[in-house]
C-alpha cells in the first residue's frame, strides 16, 4: 500500500490575466490572493493584460463588482500582509506604465522572474 502525503504549498503565485474586461475572474484572483495572505501563505500576485492598470494609484477604486470586496481593500491586505504585486514587463510597456507610476509596494518584472517564482519548491501557481 502506498500512502501519499500532500504538503501545503508555502507560497502561492497567482497570475491574473483579466481586468475590468472580465470582472468576476479578476475579482476572484485578488480575493484568493488576499485570503491566502490572511491565512499566512506567502503570496506573489502577477498582474498581466488589463489587470496591469490596477497597479496604478486610484485605478483599483474605479473597479466595481456587486457582492465583491473592493479591490483597494484587497490590494491593501495583500501588501500589508507581506505579499508582492508585480506587473508584467511587456504588459507595462504596452501601456506605457513605468516603475515610477506604480502604487507603493508594486514592481515590474518579466517572465524569467515569474517562472523562477512559480517553479520554486513548495509553491503552487494559479492563473486566473
Amino acid at each position: 500500500m502506498r500512502i501519499t502525503v500532500r504538503h501545503m504549498a508555502k507560497k502561492l503565485v497567482l497570475k491574473v490575466t483579466a481586468g475590468a474586461d472580465a470582472p468576476e475572474r479578476c475579482s476572484q484572483a485578488f480575493t484568493v490572493a488576499a485570503v491566502a495572505v490572511a491565512s499566512g501563505v506567502e503570496v506573489s500576485l502577477w498582474l498581466t493584460g488589463e489587470s496591469s492598470w490596477f497597479a496604478l494609484p486610484g485605478r483599483a477604486a474605479e473597479f466595481e463588482l456587486p457582492h465583491a470586496a473592493p479591490l483597494p481593500d484587497l490590494i491593501g491586505g495583500i501588501l500589508a500582509g507581506g505579499g508582492t504585486i508585480t506587473v508584467c514587463t511587456q504588459c507595462a510597456a504596452r501601456r506605457d506604465i513605468t516603475e515610477k507610476d506604480l502604487i507603493e509596494g508594486a514592481r515590474i518584472a518579466g517572465a524569467q522572474v515569474f517562472v523562477q517564482e512559480a517553479m520554486a519548491d513548495e509553491t503552487q501557481a494559479l492563473v486566473y
